[in-house]
């Protein structure tokens, strides 16, 4: 899978905790001093653990699996529900002088069992590791700078280039949301929760949760003030498991581009896209196409029978018009012939010959369950970014060449009255899905575009390397 970006042409945090100072202040008598003291003064900051705080996995507590009223313990980073005087978190601080808890809801911290706020600017940095949030002076010079920063751990890393955890079997997702969360529009987007947030679904509906997900993944991918230069996407598949009615699993390899597929639909909808309504994902990348179309005899009809049925109406060939999010592009049938050691020769197409599917006259046959048609493709609108996937998973032994990794124009695809219109049909490539080894194994890795440095980085779950650009090649590992 390869996306590539159209080159121009020169071109929840609580409101509340004020509130509840103002109470503090308001007690009345030397109640009301010492609250105050204690809040501003807790002796227990010293004791948190900040190398072993992981606010990636699913909020519940450690001990009842409750998702209500959940506090992390700032000292061994367990979670644990409520904070009163029989709750787990009480129990907790008491058992093993734990004392330091935050409210991963409200953003609050205490200080237990004595069941005070604690109000310190020094705990800044965990408010925002939990939650970071982005302005729009920030998010406008992401790709205008690469600057590295060092995490808690000492780890230096590069926004954006951040490892995802393959907890069993999820690199063929991994490989997809690192990808996207290098896509500009869709990254600055994703990035202020704002954009989406005001989106209203139906009753019951689970979908948005997609969404939630993804948008926390995309902050905490691009979050400069991180604990650590890796990121574990748990939260966002196990929306995956559920919003996909475990068709997409963390502990079965999956299928990339069916993954992709489904996931860019589903994004789509939660957003409140309709096939008459856009949303972020059609902005990005919905291009649209025309498909010529004709029925073909069936193999076992006679001569005469088949040219009998040519000339009705239903074998006419018929014209459509259809939107696509990315173009599917086939290797053509496997070599047939050796070298001299006789070995089978493996040789290498371009790239613009495996387009020549959409430039509007090559033919190829389709097969349904009752029925062949002939088709051929035209382009009529391109996307800002173009996702190309490349069928690597039938018999033949062809690699691809490398990647042109900038300037593909795709104007002679386009349809003469396309080629008016559009002003910009230059790409660059920006990323590049791999996949190592047999279909139902093997592994994906991605070459990735840092637009702030202007260099390549290849990404397998944790691993992280810098590439040269003459490196980002498909050979045979290009097509998910």
């Amino acid at each position: 899978m390869m996306v590539s970006m159209k080159r121009e042409r020169e071109a929840e945090v609580d409101d509340d905790e004020d509130d509840d100072e103002d109470i503090v202040a308001a007690k009345v008598g030397r109640g009301r001093a010492a609250e105050d003291r204690r809040s501003r003064h807790c002796p227990y900051l010293d004791t948190i653990n900040r190398s072993v705080l992981d606010f990636d996995f699913e909020k519940l507590c450690s001990i009842s699996l409750s998702h209500i009223n959940v506090y992390a313990c700032l000292i061994c980073g367990k979670y644990f529900q409520g904070r009163g005087l029989k709750s787990h978190a009480y129990t907790h601080s008491v058992q093993f002088t734990h004392h330091v808890f935050l409210n991963l809801h409200t953003l609050k911290f205490y200080c237990l069992p004595d069941n005070y706020e604690i109000i310190d600017s020094s705990l800044e940095d965990i408010t925002y590791v939990l939650k970071p949030t982005f302005t729009k002076q920030h998010i406008g010079g992401l790709d205008k700078q690469g600057k590295l920063y060092r995490a808690y751990d000492g780890t230096t890393y590069l926004p954006g280039i951040v490892g995802l955890n393959n907890i069993k079997a999820n690199d063929y997702a991994n490989v997809v949301l690192q990808a996207f969360s290098n896509v500009p529009p869709l990254r600055n987007y994703f990035l202020e929760e704002e954009n989406y947030m005001g989106i209203r679904r139906p009753p019951g509906d689970i979908m948005f949760l997609l969404v939630q997900r993804f948008g926390e993944l995309m902050r905490k991918l691009w979050n400069p003030r991180n604990f650590k230069a890796h990121v574990s996407p748990h939260e966002m598949l196990q929306a995956v498991v559920l919003c996909s009615k475990k068709n997409f699993q963390i502990t079965k390899q999956g299928d990339a581009v069916d993954f992709m597929t489904w996931f860019l639909n589903a994004l789509h909808g939660a957003l409140g896209g309709t096939k008459k309504k856009t949303s972020s994902i059609t902005k990005a990348f919905q291009g649209s196409m025309r498909i010529f179309s004709k029925k073909l005899p069936h193999p076992d009809c006679t001569p005469e029978e088949k040219e009998a049925l040519l000339v009705t109406e239903e074998y006419q060939e018929q014209m459509s018009e259809s939107t696509f999010l990315f173009l599917t592009l086939d290797l053509p049938t496997a070599p047939l012939y050796k070298d001299e050691k006789e070995q089978l020769i493996i040789p290498q197409v371009p790239l613009f010959n495996i387009l020549g599917k959409f430039n509007g006259s090559t033919e190829k046959e389709y097969k349904t369950y009752k029925e062949n048609f002939l088709k051929r493709f035209q382009l009529t609108k391109l996307p800002p970014y173009l996702v190309f996937c490349i069928k690597r998973f039938t018999k033949n032994n062809f690699f691809v060449e490398k990647n042109p990794t900038s300037n593909v124009d795709l104007r002679e695809y386009l349809t003469e009255e396309a080629q008016v219109t559009e002003k910009n049909t230059t790409y660059d490539l920006v990323a590049n899905v791999v996949h190592d080894g047999k279909p139902t194994e093997g592994a994906y890795r991605i070459h990735v575009l840092h637009h702030g440095t202007g260099k390549w980085y290849e990404m397998q779950d944790l691993q992280i390397w810098k590439r040269q650009e003459s490196d980002t090649d498909t050979n045979n590992h290009t097509a998910v």
